[in-house]
């Protein structure tokens, strides 16, 4: 319990222990008027209903502010959810776009790879051919060389 709820139970002790304590008193006629017409009633009778009536009023008027309340929040969790979800939504869609950006970057660096491994291997075999070349003349060279020195 919280200190408001110990202090209106000490407070709606008190007055019922002051109304038993004065329960003559307080059922004492008396002369009232209502305007119209005088009548003989217990003054503090009707004032301690009245004090009853209104706390029954503040009570129900409790219930329905707290009755509002909740329907608030209850509506307020819905469209927080709703927007959740939209945020999740959109969050996914973010994903598969840098996902098809990511996939596409990819593709394109390995169609780069692959241009650059063709044109390597072209380069390698281009030089290849030339040291195969340059082989070949070398050994063209020793064979005339060597076949001019062995007729000499």
């Amino acid at each position: 319990m919280n200190l408001r709820s110990v202090l209106l139970i000490v407070v709606l002790l008190l007055i019922g222990a002051f109304a038993a304590l004065n329960w003559s008193v307080l059922l004492a006629p008396t002369d009232l008027s209502l305007g119209i017409a005088v009548v003989k009633a217990p003054l503090g009778l009707i004032l301690l209903g009245l004090m009853v009536l209104l706390a029954v009023a503040f009570l129900i008027y409790i219930v329905v502010l707290q009755a509002g309340m909740m329907a608030e929040s209850r509506r307020v969790a819905k469209e927080l959810k709703a927007q959740r979800e939209l945020a999740d939504k959109a969050e996914a869609s973010r994903f598969e776009e840098l996902r098809a950006l990511h996939a596409a970057d990819v593709d394109r660096l390995m169609s780069r790879l692959e241009q650059l491994d063709r044109e390597l291997r072209s380069a390698i075999d281009a030089n290849a051919n030339g040291i195969h070349a340059a082989l070949g003349e070398i050994d063209d060279r020793l064979q005339r060389n060597g076949a001019g020195a062995s007729a000499a």
